[in-house]
């Protein structure tokens, strides 16, 4: 009898979790996913995996319960584990501060220790982040490049990243993480610039808004398709050993590309509908986050296969439905 492998996500239910979570589905695996409480005891939004409700269990538990987290992993004994869950949110005080370190450090640790004592043999990914590198010395960057984090968020996935590292090493885990630069599709959140561009876009076509309001426009970015890159992490999962990629397109575009090409997909200019606000503006960087993916397109055979132009269309053209 062959055996169907068994995935275990955290984060099933985001823009990454679901794709991967579909792609896993395609390959025969048993999909197991961990999702979070909400304040008032539901399970946190699920719309993304709506296409696969019903061949996916899902797991609720507080990501800060290590215990909590060691039984799954012991009653599912997946093969492979892929850990994409993370706070994201940028903050001023002290301790929503830690609250960040805390979520995206410590979970991390409590998933490694529970796999190395519950379900050794499993396969481990990492979501890993272009924010580690933050002021970067060189572009582009690739997996000898020096990191030099300049968010909290960003400092956050560096630590987890070297403790990946640090089991990999010291416990022989199969352990890798994924340097994944900015990926984009029709399930990005609001709150990421993409998003907010082509909802926007959308509800001025269908008569809700009257204009966009950005920061700087000059700042670019390093931008791929989410489906390509949860196909990477798979990749990596099947590499012989453990191993850190950088996932990247290797071509960096400028926000107001991004607004050029949203608008044109319904036939609109930009320039007609812009407002500049300072307080959404951010400094652009003096060296590009510009990712250099050469390692994995060479020894797994990656490759992207959308263009910048291409995301961005079907991005405008999901939320017109939306607003339709």
């Amino acid at each position: 009898m062959v055996h169907m492998k068994r995935a275990l996500i955290t984060g099933i239910s985001g823009q990454d979790g679901s794709y991967l979570a579909e792609l896993l589905y395609k390959k025969g695996y048993e999909i197991h996913g961990i999702v979070r409480h909400t304040s008032n005891g539901a399970p946190q939004h699920l719309v993304n995996l709506q296409a696969i409700d019903s061949i996916v269990t899902l797991h609720e538990v507080s990501l800060d319960n290590g215990e909590a987290l060691k039984s799954i992993v012991s009653s599912v004994k997946p093969d492979e584990c892929y850990h994409l869950a993370a706070s994201s949110f940028v903050s001023y005080g002290f301790a929503d501060e830690s609250a960040l370190l805390n979520a995206n450090f410590n979970l991390t640790h409590s998933i490694l220790s529970a796999l190395r004592e519950a379900s050794p043999g499993c396969r481990f990914y990492f979501a890993g982040s272009s924010e580690m590198f933050g002021y970067a010395l060189e572009a582009p960057q690739n997996e000898q490049t020096t990191f030099r984090p300049r968010s909290l968020y960003g400092i956050a996935k560096l630590a987890s990243y070297h403790l990946v590292n640090n089991y990999r090493l010291r416990y022989n885990m199969f352990a890798s993480t994924g340097i994944l630069y900015n990926h984009e599709s029709p399930r990005r959140s609001f709150e990421f610039v993409t998003r907010k561009v082509t909802s926007t876009v959308a509800k001025i076509k269908t008569g809700k808004r009257d204009s966009i309001v950005m920061g700087n426009i000059d700042a670019v970015r390093d931008w791929g398709y989410a489906p390509d890159y949860v196909e990477a992490m798979w990749m990596m999962m099947q590499a012989e050993k453990g191993d850190d990629y950088v996932v990247a397109t290797g071509v960096i575009h400028s926000v107001q590309e991004l607004l050029e090409c949203a608008f044109s997909v319904v036939g609109l200019h930009y320039q007609d509908y812009l407002k500049i606000d300072q307080e959404f503006y951010r400094e652009s960087e003096s060296v590009s986050l510009c990712g250099d993916s050469t390692k994995i397109r060479t020894q797994l055979g990656w490759k992207p296969t959308k263009t910048f132009e291409e995301i961005i269309q079907e991005m405008v053209e999901a939320d017109l439905i939306l607003e339709s």
